[in-house]
């Protein structure tokens, strides 16, 4: 099988094409291709071309599928169309740095005396609720990093490496912002039973989101396959995307706990972002499972 392959522009990627194995699959493809342009496999997005003007997406190989599922009829040609991703991570590897830097920095407000080099001279006064708010904050980042390793399964095996800096920057400066203000000298606490209240339903929605996230890591194989599908069971038979309504409300107890404007900015930021992501999640899985295998729920998206 003769392959030809070329960039979106339609420019000629690999000169006089790529000669394969009828039985060749995609990953043989992509294997290649990394030999004549030492791009790795993990950088390229190889799809089938598209009809000018066309407004359908492109249909996207995939690795472990065998070329011939991707040409019409016997045809010993195909032609795919080669995007460079530029410099991959796995998302492990996102996602342990984004947590680290929160798990890290936020002690260093309560144990060091930072604050010292902020102008404040006086003795510093440690509160109950700032302790408490503490081992909260440091048990939300590790139970985070604990299930990138042993809970969560991916579908995409990278992510570019730009969103290292992006996701760090986001979560390393408002972990700083926080902790800031929650683990000043001069913060005034909020009464006892507002703390309980707020630390209380905070951990029912760090337990409630571990599970929510058994449930998903249930629905893919450990190698990450198993396609898209509807979950179900506990909050997901209320809404569709139970594990960000979860750490929306976990979020918001910690904010009841604590009371500090820096908290409830990134109450606000990371609600707006998940809603985002709960959004497209809905519209994407209604469009494929409305009307044929079940639905997803239809009476909220993430927070009821």
């Amino acid at each position: 099988m003769n392959v030809t392959v070329v960039s979106r522009s339609g420019r000629e990627v690999v000169k006089g094409g790529i000669q394969l194995s009828d039985s060749a699959t995609v990953a043989d493809l992509q294997e290649a291709i990394h030999k004549r342009t030492k791009k790795h496999p993990s950088r390229q997005r190889l799809s089938l071309p598209v009809q000018p003007g066309s407004k359908e997406r492109p249909v996207v190989l995939n690795y472990k599928k065998s070329l011939k599922d991707y040409t019409s009829g016997n045809s010993e040609t195909l032609t795919v169309v080669f995007k460079d991703l530029g410099p991959q991570v796995s998302y492990r590897t996102l996602f342990f740095w984004e947590y680290l830097g929160p798990l890290l920095l936020y002690p260093v407000f309560y144990y060091l005396p930072v604050y010292q080099y902020f102008g404040y001279k006086g003795e510093r006064v440690i509160h109950p609720v700032q302790t408490y708010a503490l081992y909260y904050w440091c048990f939300h980042y590790a139970k985070r990093i604990l299930e990138t390793f042993f809970v969560h399964r991916f579908s995409h095996a990278t992510s570019p490496l730009s969103n290292v800096f992006r996701n760090c920057a986001y979560y390393w400066t408002f972990g700083s912002y926080i902790a800031y203000y929650v683990n000043h000298p001069l913060y005034t606490p909020v009464s006892n039973l507002q703390m309980k209240i707020g630390f209380g339903f905070g951990i029912l929605c760090q337990i409630s989101n571990f599970y929510c996230h058994i449930i998903l890591k249930n629905l893919r194989r450990p190698d990450g396959e198993g396609g898209y599908q509807i979950p179900k069971g506990f909050l997901f038979n209320i809404v569709t995307c139970a594990n960000y309504t979860t750490e929306i409300y976990q979020w918001l107890g910690f904010n009841i706990a604590t009371q500090t404007v820096a908290g409830y900015i990134f109450l606000v930021v990371a609600t707006f972002i998940m809603i985002n992501w709960a959004f497209a999640k809905h519209r994407r899985l209604k469009k494929l499972f409305d009307g044929k295998e079940g639905r997803p729920s239809m009476k909220y998206k993430v927070v009821p």
